[in-house]
């Protein structure tokens, strides 16, 4: 570990609340005083860059409080093929941070991951909401400690074309379809949307299924528990048509990436007004720098459905630990705590699940709007396309992937998307 890494200090006596035990701790990291002085971690998650460095800041604070040592190692894109090979190897890290919640779940029914502690799990019981801790039980114990997530329910618009033209946020899918009419008159696209692959295409299924269906039915699809011919997804492909049916959304979506669909919205000579996408398209805007996030870049959530409650379709990492060490429980219950996120937090780049979290050490309202809109959210799902069979649920040219390209381009073909989208899911789960 890099002996340079700047560290910071948050309030101390904060960490007891998680159960960490800081007598004699002296906050001079890994080797001074405290608990587990002389003790060495090993920690390994997808981040580099400045997400490793806000990261690393994170486990520095634990070293302080603590005394261990923590090693973190960057596994880039390759998180199950390096978890592998050091299971293989016999040398697992202490706690990994993964992405896939399909992961998580091979790796406890395999025995290689350790359930929560009760001190780790009444910490998490007290920071997070019911859905997250769902979302990291697996046979009816709970594996993981969700850190980091991502709102996949952000609609993202150009401010400057919605005031020339006289629009405003909707109030929902309905009144979406108004708005998004009242920017095409005023001689923009209403949307743009970039469907040269899947992806973004199984995003919108996934929020406007979530809106019409509920939480309990999208469970039953995701694990293939109901067919893909059921009539909710009728509805929702239905419901889905009726927007990309229309004369409001750009032409050419099917030879769009989704890095061009935002600039499209906030490029040097915007087309139209509006993108649909996660928090990410932030990071879009940023790089595109010819609009300004929090000024004429901002977003609203995806519209209600047929009156649906306020609802999130999320991504995210989630720490689980190979060893039921206490040091390694210590880390997990600090990960935990709203203290560890609020290190990352006011530098950006991080919207944490934790409900405890101050947001106002967030760096700007937006940052802000978007996690209270995450952990204010009354029905909250993972990302179906992640807890789907990859075969079906993530693989270019195949699967949910390419029905739905098939099905935005032509938006009348309920009955056949849904026969294909049977038989590919049917095909997957078998396999």
């Amino acid at each position: 570990m890099s002996a340079n890494r700047k560290r910071r200090v948050i309030f101390v006596a904060a960490a007891g609340a998680v159960g960490l035990t800081l007598t004699g701790c002296t906050g001079g990291g890994g080797g001074g005083g405290g608990e587990f002085a002389g003790e060495e971690l090993n920690v390994v998650a997808a981040w580099s860059g400045a997400e490793q460095e806000n990261f690393e800041a994170v486990l520095d604070e634990f070293e302080a409080q603590t005394g261990a040592t923590v090693n973190y190692t960057s596994f880039g894109d390759n998180g199950p093929t390096y978890i592998q090979g050091q299971l293989e190897g016999g040398t697992p890290p202490s706690v990994a941070v993964i992405g896939q919640p399909a992961l998580m779940r091979e790796l406890a029914t395999n025995g290689d991951i350790m359930p929560l502690s009760d001190d780790t799990l009444a910490a998490v019981e007290e920071n997070y909401a019911q859905d997250w801790i769902d979302l990291a039980t697996v046979d009816g114990s709970t594996y993981g400690v969700w850190f980091k997530a991502a709102n996949k329910s952000t609609v993202w618009y150009n401010a400057d074309i919605y005031d020339e033209a006289g629009a405003t946020e909707p109030e929902d899918w309905d009144d979406w379809l108004e708005q998004l009419q009242v920017v095409t008159d005023a001689g923009y696209s209403g949307i743009s949307i970039g469907a040269d692959v899947g992806w973004p295409l199984t995003d919108w299924f996934e929020n406007a299924y979530l809106r019409v269906a509920g939480g309990e039915k999208y469970d039953q699809l995701t694990n293939h528990e109901i067919p893909w011919t059921d009539p909710s997804v009728a509805e929702t492909l239905e419901v889905l048509a009726s927007l990309w049916g229309s004369d409001v959304v750009q032409p050419g979506g099917d030879q769009r990436d989704f890095p061009t669909s935002v600039t499209e919205v906030f490029g040097a000579s915007p087309n139209a007004g509006t993108v649909f996408e996660g928090d990410f398209v932030a990071g879009n805007i940023a790089a595109d720098g010819n609009s300004v996030v929090g000024e004429n870049a901002l977003f609203y959530d995806f519209p209600s459905i047929n009156g649906s409650e306020p609802s999130v379709v999320a991504g995210g990492d989630v720490a689980v630990a190979f060893s039921d060490d206490p040091a390694v429980d210590a880390l997990m219950q600090f990960l935990a705590s709203p203290e560890a996120a609020e290190v990352w937090v006011p530098n950006g780049g991080l919207t944490s699940p934790n409900q405890n979290v101050d947001t106002l050490l967030y760096p700007d309202d937006i940052s802000r709007q978007i996690a209270e809109a995450l952990t204010g959210a009354e029905t909250l799902r993972f990302d179906m396309s992640d807890l789907l069979p990859s075969a079906f649920g993530g693989t270019q040219g195949q699967g949910f992937w390419q029905e739905m390209i098939a099905f935005y381009q032509d938006p009348s073909d309920v009955q056949g998307t849904m026969e294909r989208l049977e038989a590919a899911a049917a095909s997957a789960f078998a396999g």
